[in-house]
């Protein structure tokens, strides 16, 4: 079991609004929102199913790795979307990699990004049994 700490993506944001990418508390791992920007570039503008794979696949999956959890360990995720009309894409995407998992899930759309090319943002809480 991962010890509790602070985890960073480096992102600018982090330090000046005053928090961590994820943070480990015992055997949970809670992923802050996260979005398809890579070395603060937003990667696959204007795909909301893209963006919610290197969301997932890139973002998420890295920082839970960081302390030795993986997307199978998610056991919840929320989901933000700024376009309803994107359900479906985001949808197959999240579906893609949680298909068997299943972890609880909420989606919310109408959302206002601070980068308005954002289509997706989603945090996960990750959960690993002591060993």
């Amino acid at each position: 079991m991962a010890a509790d700490k602070l985890i960073s993506s480096g992102g600018p944001w982090e330090s000046v609004i005053g928090y961590s990418r994820a943070t480990v508390a015992g055997e949970y791992v809670h992923v802050s929102g996260s979005t398809a920007t890579v070395d603060g570039v937003l990667q696959q503008e204007g795909d909301a199913y893209g963006q919610t794979k290197v969301t997932l696949e890139n973002v998420i999956a890295s920082a839970l790795a960081q302390v030795g959890y993986s997307l199978s360990d998610v056991v919840r995720s929320r989901i933000y979307l700024s376009n309803a009309e994107d359900m479906d894409a985001v949808g197959k995407a999240h579906g893609e990699i949680f298909g068997e998992i299943r972890p609880a899930a909420t989606m919310l759309a109408g959302i206002k990004f601070i980068n308005p090319k954002m289509l997706v943002e989603i945090e996960v809480d990750a959960w690993k049994r002591a060993n």
